[in-house]
């Protein structure tokens, strides 16, 4: 069961009929998140994107792309943005159980680097 969004009255400010409601669709960006105090919706996880998702689009798969979320609180500074990929990989593997409907969610993930940091960004990117 999916549990709607805590936005539903922003998203009900413009509704779109699906002009070709069997073309598939990867949504080629989004972002996923816990505890952004402040913003619309302060929680963004898998509930909340099939939710948006169900419009009548068919949307088949998505692109996750970093927003500095669940970054790791600890370890080497440099490895900490890898919490975020683990975190979406995560989301990710429950989507592609199917237990969730047939859009693949974070089905592609962009990650973050500091490239500031040299030849270590190499090992961060391994990591990732």
């Amino acid at each position: 069961m999916i549990a709607h969004s805590s936005n539903q009255a922003w998203l009900a400010q413009v509704v779109e009929k699906a002009i070709e409601p069997e073309l598939p669709i990867c949504d080629p960006h989004h972002h996923l998140w816990v505890g952004r105090p402040g913003t619309v919706q302060p929680t963004y996880l898998l509930n909340e994107i099939l939710d948006d998702l169900s419009g009548g689009h068919n949307v088949v798969s998505t692109v996750f792309i970093e927003c500095g979320a669940m970054f790791k609180a600890d370890g080497p500074e440099a490895f900490r943005c890898v919490g975020e990929t683990e975190f979406v990989n995560g989301i990710a593997a429950m989507s592609a159980s199917g237990g969730f409907g047939k859009s693949r969610i974070a089905a592609g993930i962009i990650g973050t680097v500091d490239p500031r940091i040299g030849d270590l960004a190499g090992e961060v990117l391994d990591a990732q």
